[in-house]
């Protein structure tokens, strides 16, 4: 038994003493005082009641109240039950739907409420800038990068930034002048390029590639060059970049820029001149 039970018990049993105390000390009271009566008093007025005629009982009353109105008091056992009336099926069908309505509304109203909150907190604290995606996210140093480009047959996946990191080849840096945003030309001087993973047209997944040392979209077959160039399928235009900053260091942030990439090259941009190097994945062709 826990401390607060026995706590309790001994509580109890402390109050039923101290009633049962306070009424024998009540009963037993001979103690003067104000509208205490003395025992001369109380003597004569036992001596007075001798002469007075005994009161009548309680069943004596009863039975004199009866014959007053003349009616005689029921028995228990002659009253009869009402009889039973079965329910309206209709009121209770009706019933139910009433129900089944007022808690698909109550359930409806929570949910959209819920929702309503987490989307206001998540305006108010958003994700990004805490150091994983839709913030500025840490890659490593570059040359450690550049390493694992070569280790992985041409193509680097960060998870923390949903990013892929391709190496940019150094003598396409002039057409890249030419058709890339400035803020991300500093990466590719730096030798390297961020791809979001999404594919433009419908927002795969997009793996690479291998044997034709591209990136192949499996949902509808687009395709893209290693530097995410587009070269074939639906796809409005090249994958997404994400802006890489290289330290004097060398340490290398990816901005996944709140989880919006910059628009990627528009078709026809094709500034390393990569085709396939071997079969595809998706169509098994060259």
């Amino acid at each position: 038994m826990s401390t607060a039970a026995i706590i309790g018990i001994v509580i109890a049993v402390v109050v039923v003493l101290g009633a049962i105390v306070f009424l024998t000390a009540a009963r037993r009271t001979d103690v003067r005082g104000a509208g205490a009566l003395s025992r001369e008093t109380r003597k004569r007025d036992k001596d007075a009641d001798i002469d007075r005629p005994p009161a009548a009982t309680g069943k004596e009353v009863e039975r004199a109240a009866v014959d007053s109105r003349g009616t005689a008091v029921a028995k228990a056992d002659e009253l009869l039950p009402m009889p039973w009336t079965p329910p309206d099926p209709e009121a209770v069908g009706v019933s139910r739907r009433m129900f089944f309505n007022r808690a698909y509304v109550s359930l409806m109203g929570i949910s959209i409420g819920g929702f309503a909150a987490a989307a206001f907190v998540a305006f108010l604290w958003p994700t990004g800038g805490g150091g994983g995606f839709g913030g500025k996210v840490s890659a490593g140093k570059i040359d450690d990068i550049l390493l694992n480009i070569r280790l992985n047959n041409g193509f680097y996946y960060l998870p923390e930034a949903r990013t892929w990191i391709t190496a940019y080849p150094p003598d396409a840096l002039p057409k890249a002048r030419q058709v890339y945003q400035s803020v991300l030309i500093p990466g590719m001087e730096a030798g390297i390029v961020a791809l979001y993973q999404k594919c433009p047209h419908l927002g795969c997944r997009v793996p690479s590639c291998a044997t034709s040392q591209w990136f192949e979209c499996p949902c509808h077959g687009s395709q893209y060059n290693r530097v995410g160039e587009k070269k074939a399928g639906p796809a409005p235009r090249g994958m997404d970049h994400f802006i890489p900053t290289v330290s004097s260091s060398g340490d290398v942030t990816i901005d996944t820029l709140g989880g919006a990439a910059l628009p990627g090259p528009p078709i026809g941009t094709n500034t390393t001149g990569q085709e396939a190097e071997g079969p595809h994945c998706i169509t098994g062709g060259h």
